[in-house]
């Protein structure tokens, strides 16, 4: 494996300076303040992700909300794809359409664990394939 970022080597499942972008609920901050993450940026909206991604250089990897007040978060799925930037959906109503469109996607379904969480991000941190 190799290591993606320029985060520190993690330390028993430590995650600790990786830079994670949050299309997703509150809860999430926590969680990933736990593990020693940076949370890069944090968006409520599709516009506002789409205009954060952009003027965000460095962002490790993204979890993304599937639904944000109706709108599917699909651009800004398109736009981290394009950058090479791994990304989660975290959802509680996984779709036909989610698994058409990104095949090779990782998916959290609506709950989940912390663990889950933080073996979903220390694959991408060591840019395991899944």
């Amino acid at each position: 494996m190799t290591l993606r970022s320029n985060a520190a080597a993690p330390t028993e499942g430590g995650l600790f300076g990786f830079q994670v972008f949050l299309v997703v609920s509150i809860m999430l901050e926590d969680m990933l303040a736990e593990f020693g993450c940076i949370v890069a940026g944090m968006a409520a909206t599709v516009d506002d992700a789409m205009a954060q991604i952009v003027a965000t250089p460095m962002i490790d990897a993204a979890i993304l909300d599937v639904n944000l007040g109706g709108e599917t978060i699909f651009p800004v799925a398109d736009v981290l794809a394009a950058r090479q930037i791994p990304f989660v959906f975290s959802t509680g109503y996984p779709s036909a359409e989610l698994t058409r469109r990104y095949p090779s996607s990782r998916i959290l379904a609506k709950p989940y664990a912390s663990e889950a969480l933080a073996e979903v991000l220390t694959d991408f941190l060591y840019d395991a394939p899944h």
